[in-house]
Formats: structure tokens, C-alpha cells, sequence
């Protein structure tokens, strides 16, 4: 009852604030002397400190308290193919180190060395010791396997989906006692939309992710949908027209080489913008009016429709969260999309672009962690081992 009671009173802190122990008490139900014992075990664990005393009212001034955000810290970790980039935050989210740079590994184990070695870097440069991050969260392409320890899915980075790769990266990490988690990208750019971008709030949204690749993240009733086997939005491998030729492997799958990066470019090509480098390239000419630039991203549209118009059919979500390199496109892209949605299916969802940008999988990455962090931390200082004694 008494390790209870500390949670429901740091639960109470962390969501509402600093508080004064009669507020607590009319907050929570508890009794003030129940209050002020938690608070007392709290504090001496170092998950509660004072911040002042409030001079509200009458009497005597009260003593005012905050759950501490330095009880423990977390480490994100967003693995693209081209930039690795690493935050680290308090238990209230606040970033206190962050590191970005490029991805140059050419294998497997090149890339589990370089991510190792870049957390403890943004780790020292916080001003921490590698046993003060709690729980680290890393998103990478594909499906991860824990049980064989292998990334499905994930042919933009070489070698990542060897047997096993998973566990060394885990084991990297978690050298120094962090609990670790590794999740998909798509997934956390879906959780880090939800938790402070587009989709505050909202029940049922997809995040679909388009760029070098092509990828979805599905939250039901607020919370993370991963499936049965954590393949679920997947969205590269659903049927897209007749399959090409070589393509047994499905790698691409039919949806990713339809309408990924490289699809949109060879489209612009193949009307003549042979000086368009990149998909960049072909949205920056469509923004300027060029014709055949806007006739790609009117395909590209279609084809990003169809895709939402199976997921909706299942899912029915409130809201599409457009991301990625050319997701981002949204003022382009919406319109067109929404007009190809119309024709096929009875109710259209809610089309935005994703807020937070190149950010939104380290978001994720963060909130997930510290949904962990503050758990562990609570059991960690030996609150419930304390009250067991007691």
C-alpha cells in the first residue's frame, strides 16, 4: 500500500506539475499525513525535490514539491540511411544533449560500432555517466525480430538484416545497464506525432512515411498498433498492379517501387526533366509551376491514395499524418490525394503533414522511452523493496 501510495503522488507530480502537499492530497484522494510519508520517502530516493514554498492564502506558506527530472535519463536513437540522430533527455522530455551526423558505415558491424560510440559521445556531453540513462529507444527500417535477432525489411542498410545483428546492437547499448528497446521508424514517427506533432489527441491516426522508402504507423485508441508478429504497416509489400519482372524477392516491395523516392524521380524522367536529381528536385519544380513536375506529383498523389484508401477501409483512421522527404510535400500532395480518396472510398480521412519533420522518429523515440524510464526508475531506487521492509 505504501509503495501504492508514492505512485499515485509522483504519477501526480509528473502529470499535472509541481504541487503544494495539500493540493496533492484533494488531487489524489489521499490523506495529508499519507501524502506527506510518500513525499518524505520520495524525496530521500532523489524523485522529489522542493522547489520554494507557495504564498497562496492564508497561514503558513506550504511547502511546494516537483517529481525531479534528473532521477534518471533516456537516449533516443534514429538510425536513417544517410544521418544518425542521437537525443538525450530528463524524465520530463527535456533535451539535454543532441547529436547529429553522417551515416558513412558500409556494413552491419561498422553501424552498430558507430551507433555505440555516438550515444556514449551525447551521453558525455550531457554531462552524464553511461549508468544514468535508464531505458534507450532506437528506430530503425524494417521489422524487428527479437527472437532471431534480426531486422526484416531494412535493404537500404547494408548487411541489417544478418541473423543476429539485432542482439549486438541491443547488447551494445545495453552494456552499462539501460534497458533497451528497438523499434520500427515508421512506428515512431507515429508516436512522436501523437505525443507532440499533428495528431495531439488524436484516437486513431496512421503516419504514412514517404521518401527513400516507404513505410506506416498505426496508433489505435492512442496507443502504438505493432500486429501480431510487429509487421503491421508494412505498407511497401501490398500489391501495386502486375509485378515487375526480377521481382520475386519482393525487395522493394510493389508499393515502395511504385511510389517511393526513386519511382517518383525515373516518372519525372520519363517526361523529360532529365535535370532533376533527386524527388527534392522534381517538388521544387512543381512548386514553381512547372507542368510536368505537377503531372509526376499528381501521379505520385494516386498512387499515395491508394495506398490509404486499403488502410482505411481496415482502419478507419480520424487522421493521415503525411512524413518523410516527400510526404513532407503535403501542400502538394494533399489536394489530389484527397480527390482520389473521394472516388473510391465513402468517408475521406484528415490529411496533414507531420509537424516535427526529421524529428518526428527521434520524438517517438524519446516519449517511448521515457514511458519506460519513469517505471523503472521508481523500482530502481528501491521504493517498493523500501516499503516491503518497512
Amino acid at each position: 500500500m505504501r509503495a501504492l501510495n508514492q505512485r499515485r503522488v509522483l504519477d501526480r507530480l509528473r502529470a499535472h506539475g509541481e504541487a503544494t502537499r495539500p493540493r496533492i492530497a484533494a488531487d489524489t484522494g489521499l490523506s495529508k499525513p499519507t501524502v506527506g510519508q510518500a513525499l518524505l520517502d520520495l524525496e530521500q530516493h532523489g524523485l522529489v525535490r522542493t522547489t520554494g514554498r507557495s504564498l497562496a492564502g492564508p497561514g503558513r506558506a506550504a511547502v511546494v514539491y516537483q517529481a525531479a527530472p534528473d532521477a534518471g535519463h533516456v537516449v533516443g536513437v534514429d538510425i536513417g540511411r544517410r544521418v544518425l540522430r542521437i537525443a538525450v533527455a530528463d524524465l520530463e522530455g527535456s533535451i539535454v544533449a543532441r547529436l547529429d551526423e553522417p551515416n558513412r558505415c558500409r556494413s552491419a558491424s561498422a553501424l552498430v560500432r558507430t551507433v555505440g560510440e555516438s550515444v556514449e559521445r551525447a551521453v558525455s556531453s550531457a554531462g552524464l555517466h553511461a549508468h544514468e540513462v535508464v531505458s534507450t529507444v532506437v528506430g530503425t527500417p524494417g521489422v524487428p525480430d527479437p527472437a532471431t535477432g534480426t531486422v526484416h525489411r531494412a535493404p537500404n542498410l547494408p548487411g541489417w538484416e544478418r541473423r543476429g545483428l539485432l542482439h549486438e546492437l541491443v547488447s551494445a547499448l545495453a552494456a552499462r545497464g539501460s534497458d533497451v528497446v528497438v523499434e520500427n521508424d515508421a512506428n515512431l514517427c507515429a508516436v512522436g506525432e501523437h505525443a507532440l506533432g499533428a495528431a495531439l489527441g488524436v484516437d486513431v491516426l496512421v503516419c504514412l512515411t514517404v521518401g527513400t522508402g516507404i513505410g506506416m504507423g498505426l496508433l489505435v485508441d492512442g496507443k502504438l498498433f505493432r500486429g501480431a508478429h510487429g509487421a503491421a504497416g508494412e505498407i511497401a509489400d501490398l500489391p501495386f498492379g502486375a509485378l515487375p519482372s526480377g521481382a520475386g524477392a519482393r525487395r522493394p516491395g510493389p508499393v515502395e517501387t511504385a511510389a517511393a523516392g526513386q519511382a517518383v524521380l525515373a516518372a519525372a524522367r520519363s517526361r523529360g526533366l532529365t535535370k532533376a536529381r533527386s524527388a527534392k528536385d522534381v517538388f521544387r519544380l512543381a512548386r514553381a509551376g512547372d507542368a510536368r513536375a505537377l503531372a509526376v506529383v499528381e501521379e505520385e498523389a494516386e498512387k499515395l491514395a491508394y495506398v490509404v484508401s486499403a488502410v482505411t477501409a481496415v482502419l478507419d483512421p480520424r487522421l493521415i499524418v503525411l512524413g518523410g522527404g516527400i510526404g513532407g510535400n503535403t501542400d502538394l500532395l494533399a489536394a489530389p490525394m484527397r480527390r482520389a480518396l473521394a472516388a473510391t472510398i465513402p468517408v475521406v480521412p484528415e490529411i496533414v503533414a507531420g509537424q516535427l519533420g526529421e524529428d518526428a522518429v527521434l520524438a517517438g523515440a524519446i516519449a517511448t522511452a521515457l514511458g519506460t524510464a519513469r517505471e523503472l526508475v521508481f523500482d530502481r531506487r528501491g521504493l517498493r523493496r523500501a516499503a516491503g521492509d518497512a
